[in-house]
C-alpha cells in the first residue's frame, strides 16, 4: 500500500468510522478522543497530540470544518484547507483517524464515539469541556493537558502579518 494511502485512510466520515471504533473497543483498546482547528501545525500542537495520544492506545481527532473555523476565528481563517489540515494530522504516526465536524462544538461526534477519555487543553475546565458529561456517563475520563508556552496559530499569523508590511 503506497504511504499516501495510509494517511488518506486515517481521514473518515462519522460512518466510515465507527465501525472501526467498534472494532477497537471489542479489542478493549482505549480509545482517546480530542478536537481543534490546528489550522498551521506548530510545535505546541505536536505536544499536546503526542502526550493525547499516550493516553491511550487509539487517537481520534475531530477536525473543525473551514466553515467551522472561520465562524470560531474569523473570515481571515483557515489559513490551510480541511483536506490540507487533515492529511498533515494524520500523516502523524500516533493519529489513528481523523474525522470532520462542521457544528459549533463535537458534541455529536463525541456522542456517537463514547471515547474512554476525552482531552482538551488546559486551558479548559472539566465543567467547560464540550462532551465530559457524556464520557463521564459511560465510565470513560476527561483529562486537560498544558500547552507549550509561546506556541500557538494566532502568534505564527500575527508574526507573518508583522513581517510582510
Amino acid at each position: 500500500m503506497d504511504k499516501l494511502d495510509i494517511v488518506n485512510g486515517k481521514v473518515k466520515s462519522l460512518e466510515d468510522l465507527l465501525p472501526l471504533v467498534h472494532i477497537w473497543k471489542f479489542q478493549e483498546k482505549k480509545i482517546v478522543f480530542t478536537n481543534g482547528c490546528f489550522d498551521l501545525l506548530h510545535l505546541g500542537h505536536i505536544d499536546y497530540l503526542a502526550k493525547a495520544a499516550s493516553m491511550g492506545q487509539k487517537l481520534i481527532i475531530g477536525l473543525n470544518t473551514d466553515k467551522s473555523v472561520s465562524d470560531l476565528k474569523g473570515p481571515a481563517r483557515p489559513i490551510t484547507d480541511q483536506h490540507s489540515r487533515a492529511s498533515i494530522l494524520a500523516s502523524l504516526f500516533f493519529v489513528d483517524a481523523v474525522v470532520y465536524f462542521s457544528e459549533p462544538t463535537p458534541l455529536n461526534l463525541i456522542s456517537a464515539i463514547k471515547p474512554d477519555v476525552l482531552v482538551k487543553g488546559a486551558d479548559y475546565t472539566i465543567d467547560r469541556i464540550v462532551g465530559a458529561d457524556v464520557v463521564l456517563a459511560n465510565g470513560g475520563e476527561v483529562k486537560t493537558i498544558t500547552y507549550i508556552e509561546g506556541y500557538s496559530t494566532t502568534a505564527i499569523e500575527r508574526k507573518i502579518r508583522e513581517t510582510s508590511l
